[in-house]
């Protein structure tokens, strides 16, 4: 399986947003038709939830439709409201050492699901980067404000009216400028499944906020998620994700005094935390660092390889990576790179602590 991961920067949705849809519809159409049963009164039910719980997003939203020129299906998905039931598993952490917060997580899923696209945009005026889930949605990401926020899959099974996590996080980024908005972002808007969404700002506060359809959310100060909340409530996908062992390796990691990004950064890419079951749906698709209060971004495989961009400067890129059961490798690089670069000549390789660990030397 081959993936080629690019990065797209825009203000307003247009040519970008057009890309990014051209190349995802296909795959999310063919799964929203497999799943769900159009209603005459979705549209309708999606425009009052936006207008209800996000209400600086229905005009976005129109916005959106039109530059696609998405018909009643892809806007009704745009809108994520109420979508069929949607797991990413992962795994995140924060840690904060002497260049300020590090927020780091793995994106364990199916590569052939993931768009493979970071996005710069700043379709609300607020510069938010990350990477594209759901077309208009982020698994991850970071504004101009300092604040950075990574979802994971929360390990239940109960469903119910709500938001696509994914469009959430673009809500929070695009919102919120620190931990406490964050937090009442999250505590205010619903969703539709059980999440975890870890959210750090550049003063180094942190939150990792425990979302479910059927309770009140929970907020925590654990600097750390995987998929499950209070405890491994749906026992079948905990052994298959072995969710409690990697929140075990995470939780030992951290608790080390002298843990860096960059020895952090070579755990990620290596197992527990990291999958190669990508045949069976759960291998490690990408893992992505923010340093929120430098706007640094960057995106590794398991072989080493890595790009890194500024929130005010992120280029267009493109880089192909290849997912086999040894792992990710990188089979090219974008225009003008070298897949043999010394990624410390880069200049915010050095916020990371690259190369990490096991690559180093």
């Amino acid at each position: 399986m081959r993936l080629n991961f690019n990065s797209l920067a825009e203000d307003q949705p247009s040519d970008a947003l057009a890309q990014v849809f051209s190349r995802g519809w296909p795959g999310w159409s063919r799964w929203l038709r497999k799943r769900r049963t159009a209603r005459p009164t979705d549209l309708r039910d999606a425009r009052l939830a936006l207008r209800r719980h996000m209400p600086e997003f229905e005009t976005l939203w129109d916005t959106w439709v039109n530059v696609c020129n998405a018909d009643d299906d892809a806007a009704l998905f745009l809108s994520f409201w109420s979508p069929p039931r949607y797991l990413v598993n992962c795994s995140q952490a924060v840690l904060v050492d002497g260049d300020g917060p590090f927020l780091i997580r793995n994106y364990d899923l199916d590569p052939k699901l993931n768009e493979a696209t970071l996005l710069s945009t700043a379709w609300r005026g607020r510069r938010v980067a990350g990477m594209v889930d759901g077309i208009v949605g982020l698994a991850d990401g970071v504004n101009d404000a300092g604040l950075a926020a990574s979802l994971t899959f929360g390990g239940r099974t109960a469903c119910a009216a709500g938001f696509g996590i994914p469009l959430i996080v673009r809500y929070v980024l695009e919102m919120c400028v620190d931990v406490s908005q964050a937090v009442e972002a999250l505590r205010a808007v619903p969703s539709h499944m059980s999440y975890n969404v870890t959210v750090v700002d550049a003063a180094g506060d942190w939150a990792t906020v425990y979302l479910a359809p059927d309770r009140p959310p929970i907020v925590t100060r654990t600097p750390y998620a995987t998929n499950h909340q209070i405890g491994v409530e749906w026992p079948r996908h905990g052994r298959f994700s072995n969710t409690q062992g990697r929140s075990d390796h995470l939780e030992a990691l951290l608790k080390d005094p002298a843990m860096t990004p960059g020895r952090l950064t070579g755990e990620f890419l290596t197992a527990p935390l990291a999958s190669t079951r990508y045949s069976r749906g759960f291998g490690t698709v990408y893992t992505a660092a923010y340093r929120p209060h430098t706007g640094s971004i960057a995106l590794s495989w398991m072989d080493g390889s890595h790009e890194a961009w500024h929130l005010g400067s992120v280029d267009p890129r493109e880089r192909l990576v290849e997912f086999t059961s040894t792992g990710s490798r990188s089979l090219s690089a974008g225009p003008g790179q070298s897949l043999t670069r010394n990624v410390q000549s880069h200049p915010s390789a050095g916020e990371f602590g690259w190369p990490p660990a096991p690559f180093a030397g």
